[in-house]
């Protein structure tokens, strides 16, 4: 039987006056893997954010478990969503265990600070990131690829049924994002929940369950992979001629790409040639 983790109604979000996604119905379901797409500026992060409960809605509900957001205080959301944000500035000095220890904080009492169990919890998720080695390092001496998974690990060390990753390949070389997706896929089959801003969407559709594909203020197309990754959706969305290969074997989709825009490769040929031309000089 499907469990309902997280329910959206009639969700509406903005700034002020200005609206950024209106009227979001969806329903994450137990062991998804979510990912959330969309060309820039359509309101992913800001959605992933609302969620969380970091951004006020302008209408409409979130529900977790049934409940609304507005009924949980801060401490015990944490105890079932940790989030992973786009960029996080850490201040001097933190080693990397000091960053994976702050996620046991939904769990600690004022008066006490972190335990033998939490200390090992943290280093057995430095261990799964391939971060152990950092443990004792400041985190401002350590590549943005290492810090993403240090933070990476903090949000394993916070234990919840949930993840929100905003942007988690952010600062990773190939081989590092596709370990990303792959931690997701074991974590789902633990039973945790996903939500994940991708850019990528190659690794997306490899891996990801489900797909919500943001545009125009609103969901364009919510689904399966194979459902939401066709040519005429994705150019619809992004604004540009997309090419979607699948394998002539099983029909998995093997590669998405832009089509080439002659017209516009002209005119940004033009432009490129009055930008370079000595005349300027």
């Amino acid at each position: 039987m499907t469990e309902t983790i997280i329910e959206l109604r009639d969700l509406s979000i903005g700034y002020g006056n200005k609206k950024v996604l209106q009227n979001i119905n969806a329903k994450i379901n137990k062991g998804e893997i979510v990912g959330i797409i969309g060309c820039n500026g359509a309101g992913k992060s800001t959605l992933l954010k609302t969620i969380r409960g970091l951004l006020s809605k302008q209408s409409g509900d979130i529900l977790y478990f049934g409940r609304n957001l507005e009924s949980f205080a801060e401490k015990e959301l944490a105890r079932e969503v940790a989030y992973l944000q786009q960029s996080v500035e850490v201040g001097f000095g933190y080693t990397g265990k000091d960053i994976v220890l702050a996620g046991r904080y939904p769990y600690m009492k004022w008066w006490k600070g972190e335990s033998i169990a939490d200390e090992e919890l943290a280093l057995k998720c430095m261990e799964y990131t391939g971060t152990r080695e950092l443990a004792e390092r400041p985190v401002n001496e350590v590549s943005g690829g290492q810090k993403q998974r240090i933070l990476l690990a903090k949000v394993l060390a916070q234990q919840t049924p949930i993840l929100f990753l905003d942007e988690p390949t952010t600062g990773l070389d190939m081989v590092y994002q596709e370990e990303i997706f792959r931690f997701s896929k074991s974590l789902t089959e633990m039973g945790k929940t996903i939500l994940m801003v991708v850019h990528e969407l190659n690794l997306a559709a490899k891996y990801c369950s489900r797909i919500i594909l943001l545009g125009d203020g609103t969901v364009i197309a919510d689904g399966k992979p194979d459902d939401v990754f066709t040519e005429t959706v994705l150019s619809k969305a992004y604004h540009a001629p997309v090419r979607v290969i699948r394998s002539h074997n099983t029909n998995e989709i093997i590669e998405i790409s832009t089509k080439e825009d002659s017209s516009r490769y002209q005119r940004d040929r033009e432009l490129l040639e009055l930008i370079c031309c000595k005349g300027y000089v």
